[in-house]
């Protein structure tokens, strides 16, 4: 059968063209291999190591393999994969050497009930894979950062540049995610001048795609699964803060191009930069559906509205990156590719 997302694996290798013969006999070490991150650079590795003939490996780090090929046996199944179990804050070393590292692990939930374990992961989990990947001999580390570390968006500023100096409220309990994506960035750049580790930083902002979950913290999920149940779109809020989404095919792209061409201790941020409101997204969903869209409060008269957007010059500039898919074509992929799924499940 084929696979689903053939289309858009073909477009992650032809924006990539140039970067694989460094991949050729490689052996990768992925953590957040079997989240949302993780299974797109799974897929498009696998992709590009059968088309090509590579003859590269990765091994992915998991806290569960046996359910996670459960959850998604297309993806365990590539040969070219291995799995090795274990928390990212003590996992023991796979044997043997490894060219190259990828630490997307994460947590679920950004700002849930335990804030003091989602620093403990980040600091933790980051010292460890950085140490690892010296041991290891790793020649290029890529680390998935977050947004999140400006901290609030000031409203003077329409897109977040990589120069920005902000940062999250320390005494924010709700700040964890973010201070702990910038203590993580910080031992990065520790690795980097102590040992000459080189690691790449990509600022990752908001993505739409297959494999988005649906029912989390993720509005454009949300509104997908809205639309899949029948409708209403339904948002939450007011509808008036600014958001922006890059596919994940796009994002793809941008994080191979990072991790084999970016200068190393450099962030660049990874998103679009086309940005609309929340209440603008749930009308573009809602469309895709013929379904309306119900917004729970009524914006306050004279209110700024809150932005979360990057600017993405550095990266066009110095990578050659830019949106190829737009956010029209992205959400009509994404519920194309759920439907299907939801076909295959009650098959």
């Amino acid at each position: 059968m084929e696979n689903p997302l053939a289309a858009d694996l073909g477009h992650v290798l032809n924006h990539t063209a140039g970067i694989w013969d460094e991949f050729r006999g490689a052996r990768l070490f992925i953590t957040g291999g079997t989240g949302f991150f993780g299974k797109w650079l799974l897929e498009s590795f696998a992709h590009a190591n059968e088309t090509l003939s590579l003859g590269a490996c990765a091994v992915v780090l998991t806290r569960n393999a046996a359910a996670f090929r459960a959850r998604a046996p297309g993806i365990a199944a590539y040969p070219v994969i291995e799995f090795s179990e274990g928390d990212v804050r003590s996992f023991s070393p796979p044997a043997g050497p490894l060219t190259h590292v990828i630490h997307a692990a994460t947590p679920s939930n950004f700002n849930d009930e335990d804030p003091e374990a989602m620093l403990d992961q980040a600091y933790q989990g980051t010292r460890r894979v950085l140490d690892f990947a010296r041991r290891c001999g790793a020649g290029k580390v890529l680390f998935t950062s977050s947004g999140a570390v400006y901290g609030r968006q000031p409203p003077a500023i329409t897109h977040l540049p990589e120069d920005y100096a902000g940062a999250p409220d320390h005494l924010d309990v709700r700040s964890a995610y973010g201070e702990g994506k910038r203590l993580a960035e910080q031992l990065c750049a520790i690795s980097q001048r102590r040992h000459g580790l080189g690691v790449k930083i990509a600022r990752c902002f908001a993505f739409v795609g297959p494999h988005l979950p649906l029912t989390s913290q993720f509005a454009i999920g949300n509104f997908i699964r809205d639309g899949l149940a029948g409708g209403p779109v339904c948002v939450g809020g007011d509808g008036t803060p600014y958001r922006s989404y890059l596919y994940a095919a796009d994002l793809m792209v941008w994080l191979w191009t990072i991790l084999a061409r970016a200068e190393p201790g450099r962030p660049y941020n990874v998103g679009s930069d086309d940005d609309l409101t929340i209440a603008d997204l749930a009308k573009k969903v809602a469309d895709q559906f013929g379904a309306g869209v119900q917004i729970a409060k009524q914006p306050q008269p004279g209110k700024t509205p809150e932005r979360y957007v990057p600017s993405v010059d550095r990266a066009g500039k110095e990578l050659g990156l830019k949106v190829r898919i737009n956010l029209d074509e992205a959400i009509a992929r994404t519920v194309r590719w759920h439907r299907a799924a939801f076909r295959q499940e009650a098959a």
